[in-house]
């Protein structure tokens, strides 16, 4: 195991979910975070709560992925103190609806690729060069199973996952002969934020997403993303895919009654 204390890790879509799990995983193991995401005030929140627990430094950072110049701005231009990023959880993503694509939403469509492969890609392009030039750095990209699975009305989604899936293939070809490393993490279904967000605040519809088992948390995958960056400089897990105990494909699940 390697240890990633006084490390700094850049950790988008952190307000909530599997970003705030990762800003809690890597703040305990030692890591300096920066948590970035849209909800100032949940970041501000989070950032202060990081450091009286586990005594590192942290930095709350707004930032819209979806907003090209704005992820160039603020990246570059960060503190001399956080600018060298050691990891990068490219974490910020969303789903919205289950229409057919006959009857799909053009606003939902636009929405999911702006965030889940152009927002991944500027914030990759952004902070990559700097990872090289440093000769150190490790990019872990969130992608899903339905990065490999096509299931019912998951039409744009499942394809902006199986475009995380591919670009981390690759950036690892584009890097090989250099010592970043690049992962793939590739949850089941982790009860989040996520369904709701996909029914736009509709709860009780999410919560039937869940009902009759027991799927991973965002703690779980903060586990394994955290496993991830922490191997040894010569071993790059490419891919992990993380399934429920209760799921075995994206479309079969076993509920109790």
């Amino acid at each position: 195991m390697s240890s990633i204390k006084d490390h700094i890790v850049l950790i988008t879509g952190s307000s909530s979910g599997i970003g705030a799990a990762c800003g809690r995983a890597f703040a305990g193991a030692g890591a300096h975070v920066i948590l970035a995401g849209r909800r100032t005030e949940r970041l501000e929140a989070a950032a202060g709560q990081l450091r009286r627990e586990f005594g590192v430094e942290t930095l709350p950072i707004t930032l819209d992925v979806t907003q090209r110049g704005q992820v160039f701005e603020v990246l570059g231009n960060l503190p001399a103190r956080w600018a060298a990023i050691d990891v990068l959880v490219n974490n910020a993503g969303l789903s919205r609806g289950l229409d057919r694509l006959q009857e799909g939403q053009l606003q939902d469509w636009e929405e999911m690729l702006d965030t889940n492969v152009k927002g991944l890609l500027y914030v990759t392009r952004a902070v990559l060069p700097g990872m090289i030039a440093r000769g150190r750095g490790h990019v872990i990209n969130l992608g899903s199973i339905a990065g490999r699975e096509a299931y019912p009305g998951g039409n744009v989604y499942c394809a902006t996952k199986s475009a995380v899936a591919m670009l981390t293939r690759g950036l690892r070809m584009d890097l090989l002969g250099t010592p970043i490393r690049v992962t793939c993490v590739e949850p089941g279904m982790v009860e989040t934020e996520f369904s709701i967000v996909r029914f736009r605040g509709d709860r009780e519809r999410a919560a039937k997403v869940y009902q009759g088992l027991q799927p991973l948390t965002a703690d779980d995958i903060a586990d394994a993303i955290l496993y991830c960056a922490t191997r040894p400089a010569h071993v790059n897990v490419q891919d992990m895919l993380i399934m429920p105990t209760a799921q075995a494909s994206a479309t079969m699940a076993h509920r109790k009654a």
